[in-house]
């Protein structure tokens, strides 16, 4: 690391670039705010006669120098000083070719502090922004015509210095010295000498940058790498995966994307303003960092499937549709585990069947719940851990019994419990009511009806006024019943008609009824010639039944259950390390070791105590561990042709009789082996995150 004190000319002077990564936000200096605090700098230094003005340091590391050309280094902290003050120079160098002066000349500020003078391309420039803004420079630097409609805080801070120039509170020479008193604290990193960049720019940030956890990882990502390297990364996934995001809630967005991926990965929920420190745990526990390009795919992967599910319109038609519901129903709670299976049923472990399956079966969940008024704090706990109970080989069956085994207050409401709740709640309140009588008018609808347009009609009217009617059908207990009774699920409709219905009586209102292009909601209404508890318990009973098979209880078979009942006690109660033969002391050092090396990869690993060996679980088993009297069997659950084995400790059991899962065996009898082997495992865990 080299660190040295100067002016903006001493920083550019030379055969030099600066470029501002692809990572890097946008130029925001606004004139009103940092400019003019700037220009007021500029002037009280000349007005006090100060010798000198500390604006701030910059950060770079050196990038790869072409022989006999330039010296390129990439900004990984100061960009907006630099930039403005590129752009004051930018100012002062075409007020002096509108009002010559002899003391500065402007083909100084071009071809040594702008300009790289022979060189060719984007060589030439002495400062290269992101493509964001790189355009505006650099026309601003040829002196090309700005299209009149360009928005560009680039643009509005150059008119700003051209007019306060052009006000002559300083000449152009004060101007030009003043801009050397200005003093630039230049930190230059050398990979070589092993200076991480993002260790310097996490402690920047901790000192007042205010960018967004997405910010942080695009960072933690991309930097580091070579100006190439980053291009191709940044064009390829990360630019895709930003644009894929509503421009107008893009940070927001990406930020939640970010929390519920973890969430997904890790089966753990990230703390909001810890969600970047958590994903640069998971990529150096997990050891995806050492392939940024597939980590990258993977984002850009996921961010797709998030965005058809929260925002986005998605391809298929009924996929779409279901979202659409989800949306309604708020259930970005259950959004890491619906990431999963998304992503699952996109890369053919799942049919689309079970895909929509399991999405229905999901929304049937918080539907039921919220009627039942069951506390929603456990949820995102619930959704959190469910991708631990997925079996890939009984993708559906797998979550169905996990609903199901869910207890007291994460329970899945039973249809008695559902239906009785329907029965007698004041639905009417609900936040998703409209929804509810939408899917309960679209029924067995082969052609469903759009409900735009459609408002909420209370048969029996809300007015405590009931008319002589109204009254006479409810009978002399009609003020109470008329309070229990309004806003039942029975009493509710959807209608186009709402404002000519009004209080009147039912045999009026049945008239309108009977034109209402509904399927099921007026089905039983309009069969009726007076409108009273009686009718109203009857139709809510009718559409409770449909309720239950629309928002449906998982179900799956006795036997099914039992089963996983009968592998999770054996799981739990049947097998410790104690059923294991460690009377090999040095055995028993050796498992010691080893286990304690594979826990520490990932906090979601499981450790499953089986008959006739130790199973290491992410998605299913990825590595298995047989006791022996002097020595471990390792059995990696990989094809053999698939494993880096550069030092040969893997042997071939392909189409051989054994215990654990997997083609690739290692004999751990020796801690010197420890490093390898546990590089082999670490390929067998990442293939399943």
């Amino acid at each position: 690391m080299d660190i040295s004190k100067g002016s903006i000319y001493e920083l550019l002077n030379g055969k030099y670039q600066f470029v501002v990564p692809v990572y890097q936000r946008k130029y925001s200096w606004l004139k009103d705010v940092q400019c003019d605090r700037l220009w007021k700098d500029i002037v009280n230094m000349e007005k006090q006669s100060k010798r000198h003005h500390f604006v701030g340091s910059i950060v770079t590391i050196s990038d790869v120098n072409v022989p006999m050309g330039i010296h390129r280094y990439q900004i990984i902290d100061g960009q907006q000083r630099v930039t403005t003050l590129t752009i004051l120079m930018i100012a002062l160098r075409d007020h002096l070719r509108e009002i010559s002066s002899e003391e500065v000349d402007r083909d100084t500020l071009t071809y040594y502090l702008l300009k790289n003078d022979h060189q060719k391309g984007y060589d030439r420039y002495k400062l290269l922004l992101n493509d964001n803004d790189r355009e505006v420079l650099i026309k601003l630097i040829d002196v090309c015509p700005i299209n009149e409609d360009t928005q560009s805080n680039i643009l509005n801070n150059y008119i700003y210095f051209k007019e306060k120039i052009a006000e002559n509170e300083l000449t152009p020479a004060q101007i030009y010295n003043s801009i050397a008193k200005l003093q630039i604290v230049n930190i230059t990193l050398k990979r070589e000498e092993g200076d991480d960049p993002q260790l310097i720019f996490e402690s920047l940030n901790s000192t007042g940058m205010d960018l967004s956890e997405s910010d942080l990882i695009r960072n933690y990502i991309l930097m580091g790498m070579t100006n190439d390297e980053q291009k191709d990364i940044y064009v390829n996934y990360w630019q895709p995966m930003e644009n894929a995001f509503p421009v107008e809630k893009r940070s927001e967005l990406m930020d939640k994307f970010f929390r519920d991926y973890l969430t997904m990965k890790l089966a753990s929920i990230p703390n909001k303003e810890q969600v970047y420190d958590d994903f640069k745990s998971y990529c150096i526990n997990t050891g995806v960092s050492n392939n940024t390009k597939e980590l990258a795919e993977d984002l850009f992967f996921y961010a797709q499937c998030y965005n058809e599910i929260s925002t986005k319109t998605c391809s298929d038609s009924e996929l779409h549709a279901i979202f659409i519901d989800i949306r309604i129903v708020k259930m970005e709670v259950a959004y890491p585990l619906l990431l999963k299976v998304y992503g699952d049923y996109k890369n053919n472990v799942i049919s689309k069947t079970d895909f929509i399956a399991i999405l229905r079966l999901t929304e049937s969940y918080v539907v039921r719940r919220a009627v039942c008024e069951i506390p929603t704090s456990s949820l995102n706990k619930t959704f959190a851990t469910m991708r631990n109970n997925i079996k890939v080989d009984d993708y559906l069956n797998s979550i169905k019994v996990a609903f199901r085994s869910l207890e007291t207050y994460k329970r899945f409401p039973t249809d008695e419990e559902f239906k009785r709740k329907l029965q007698t709640k004041n639905i009417y309140t609900m936040r998703s009511i409209n929804y509810i009588l939408v899917k309960l008018e679209n029924y067995n609808n082969k052609e469903p009806i759009s409900f735009t347009g459609f408002t909420i009609e209370h048969i029996m009217p809300q007015n405590d006024n009931l008319k002589p009617d109204w009254v006479s059908a409810l009978g002399e207990n009609w003020k109470e019943d008329h309070k229990t009774y309004l806003h039942r699920l029975g009493n509710l409709t959807l209608t186009k008609y709402n404002s000519e219905m009004g209080d009147r009586p039912f045999s009026e209102k049945l008239l309108v009824l009977k034109q209402s292009a509904t399927h099921t909601l007026n089905k039983y209404v309009v069969e009726q010639s007076i409108w009273n508890i009686n009718t109203i318990e009857e139709r809510t009973k009718q559409l409770c039944d449909y309720s239950i098979d629309i928002w449906k209880f998982p179900a799956v078979s006795q036997e099914i259950i039992s089963t996983y009942l009968r592998q999770s006690e054996e799981l739990t109660t049947k097998y410790s390390i104690d059923s294991y033969d460690f009377s090999n002391v040095f055995v028993k050092m050796l498992y010691t070791e080893l286990d304690k090396a594979i826990m520490i990869l990932n906090p979601n690993i499981k450790r499953e105590f089986k008959k006739l060996y130790i199973a290491y679980k992410y998605r299913t088993n990825f590595v298995d561990i047989i006791i022996q009297k002097t020595r471990l069997r390792l059995t990696i659950n990989m094809d053999f042709d698939e494993v880096n084995d550069p030092c040969g400790i893997c042997r071939n059991v392909t189409d051989i009789g054994r215990w654990g899962n997997g083609d690739v065996e290692i004999s751990f009898d020796s801690l010197s082996l420890l490093n390898q082997t546990m590089d082999i495992i670490k390929q067998s865990l990442n293939k399943q995150i």
